[in-house]
């Protein structure tokens, strides 16, 4: 047999071995007694040569009250020396659009539940093997059971694709999985490390409003819960909202006293409202405290230095009160 007929034949039982993985042993569980799952609604785009990632994006976007074509997309995401698009772009993009995507926990359950909450899921697939990949971005949109997932998918609105090939192919990718939410929607089962990057990437990219609805979610569930009473703060420092930042700074601080990230930045939401004083007083409490401020120590000494500045200056000292309230 000529060698290249071998190799071909070699790489056919590979894919055909990788791809008849037990489902009944590996599968997309519904939870125990959930009706079958299917988002009729979701958007279809077919994808134009190479462009799964716009088309996938796309869907997902409109999913989420976003209304975009993959042609609108394509210049943002597709990159023709890759042939595709990459998944950091794919996520900037959707950035971009006002909505927050998140990347899910590599577990097929993390699907389900998002699309049991009625979200359809972005998933990258190798349809290849590892040594000769296959990227394809495809969006899961059905569970009708625990054997079988629908997607759409290239120029297909509806495939419905084996439970056990779909999960071999989507862990070929590293089961890298994205849920776009609308701004102040919190996911299915809620990762405050996963949550709380996703959010601060927006602060990063100076669309603090959209960071400020995501914490004022967690917080309406989780009144104390400290990342987000620091990361409510700082978005509405970023947007100007001096007193408000001021009052939940003082939330944080009263549920952790050391936190000394707060304590600078409150002091900094004090001076801009022209209460310099209060600002130096803050500081030197903790930097005259136990610790000298620890890791933040130079950062506060700095700000300290600013605030000094300032009060010496043309405006002084010129502070109105701010209410515990605030």
């Amino acid at each position: 047999m000529p060698r290249r007929r071998t190799l071909v034949l070699l790489l056919l039982g590979v894919l055909l071995q990788a791809g008849c993985a037990d489902p009944g042993r590996d599968r997309l569980l519904l939870e125990a007694g959930a009706p079958a799952i299917e988002l009729q609604d979701v958007p279809f785009f077919p994808q134009e040569d190479r462009q799964c990632g716009p088309a996938a994006l796309a869907t997902v976007l409109g999913s989420a009250g976003r209304i975009v074509t993959p042609g609108e997309l394509v210049p943002q995401l597709f990159l023709p020396g890759r042939r595709g698009s990459l998944q950091t772009e794919m996520i900037a993009t959707a950035r971009r659009y006002g909505r927050i995507p998140l990347v899910l926990a590599p577990a097929p359950a993390a699907i389900g539940a998002e699309l049991a909450a009625g979200r359809p899921v972005l998933v990258l697939q190798n349809l290849g093997v590892a040594w000769l990949p296959v990227w394809h971005y495809a969006v899961v949109v059905g569970l009708p059971d625990d054997r079988s997932v629908v997607l759409r998918s290239g120029k297909e609105r509806r495939l419905v694709m084996d439970a056990g090939s779909f999960l071999v192919t989507w862990r070929r990718a590293e089961s890298w999985a994205v849920v776009v939410l609308r701004p102040g929607e919190l996911p299915a089962r809620f990762d405050p490390e996963r949550y709380f990057a996703a959010l601060a990437a927006f602060e990063v990219t100076g669309q603090p409003e959209i960071a400020r609805r995501g914490y004022e979610a967690v917080l309406a569930r989780w009144p104390e819960q400290p990342v987000a009473l620091f990361g409510l703060a700082n978005s509405l420092l970023a947007l100007g909202l001096h007193e408000q930042a001021v009052g939940t700074y003082r939330r944080l601080l009263a549920i952790e006293p050391g936190h000394a990230a707060a304590v600078n930045n409150q002091a900094e939401a004090l001076s801009r409202l022209g209460c310099h004083r209060e600002a130096l007083d803050l500081l030197d409490g903790t930097l005259g405290g136990a610790g000298g401020g620890g890791r933040f120590h130079t950062i506060l000494q700095q700000t300290r230095s600013e605030v000094e500045v300032r009060l010496a200056g043309p405006g002084g000292e010129d502070c109105r009160p701010v209410s515990v309230g605030q």
